[in-house]
Order: C-alpha cells, then structure tokens, then sequence
C-alpha cells in the first residue's frame, strides 16, 4: 500500500535519499544540492525522484519511493519558482535525510541513525536546526560498502 508523505527525494547512485523535514526547512535545496554535487562530480549520479509529496511502499523487503503524479518532474527552487527536471519514476530508499531533527546531535546515539518506514528499517541522517545537510549526506555516500 502506498503512503504520501511531505518529502523529497534524490536518486544518489544506486539508491535514494528520502529527505524529510518541517515546511522551509530545506528539503527541495537539499534535492537541488545533491542533483549539483553530480553535475560538478562529487557524486556519480543524481536526479530527481519525488519534491514537496512522495509516495512510499514496501516492496520485497525494500522501501520505494515514487513521485506524486501531479508534481513528477517539479522542483521548487527558491527564488527562481518552479523548475521542470528530469525524474526517475520510482527508486529504492537507502537513506532518510531527516532537517531540523530534534533529536541530532554531533555524535548521535546509535538509536537515532536508523528509521522505520513501512515495516523497512533504514539508516537516518539527522541534521541539527540551521545546519548544512550537504556535507554529511555526502559522506555518508562516500563511506559506504562497495555491496550497498
């Protein structure tokens, strides 16, 4: 069964990152920074998957994450108004970006690094209120087991 949920999400790589947070607080930048990171070749490969409302569903074990129908392709891009990118019409989940988390902290307990979300468990990224999501979603990628 599908659930909406208020996030947006990048296919970085292999897998994507379902980036979630309060109204403002960044998730379409973030989208919009890890699509760049990709151009300029700190990642090797991004594109849009789902902004502002994303579908998710367990499919064997897996979390997928699709687009609502209505805004595929559509970013938000402060300033600038909505821009038409190209998307991936569904992905699996490898990381949940969560902005503005209460519970972050510079060395988080083992407890919050992990989420879950329709029954998958997942690794978490909590960031801290007003702090560059970026660079820690970056190494979180890079560090990765070649298998993932």
């Amino acid at each position: 069964m599908n659930s909406s949920i208020h996030a947006s999400a990048v296919l970085a790589g292999p897998k994507a990152v379902l980036i979630r947070g309060a109204s403002g607080c960044g998730k379409s930048r973030l989208a919009w920074e890890l699509i760049e990171a990709a151009a300029q070749g700190a990642l090797p490969f991004a594109r849009l998957v789902a902004d502002d409302r994303a579908y998710i569903e367990a499919h064997h074990g897996r979390l997928l994450v699709r687009p609502a129908p209505v805004l595929a392709g559509l970013l938000e891009i402060r300033g600038l108004g909505i821009r038409h990118l190209p998307y991936e019409p569904v992905a699996v989940v490898g990381l949940v970006v969560d902005l503005a988390a209460p519970d972050a902290a510079r060395l988080p307990e083992p407890a919050a690094l992990t989420v879950t979300l329709a029954g998958i468990t997942l690794p978490r990224l909590p960031v801290l209120p007003g702090h560059a999501a970026l660079p820690a979603v970056l190494a979180f990628l890079k560090s990765l087991p070649a298998a993932n």
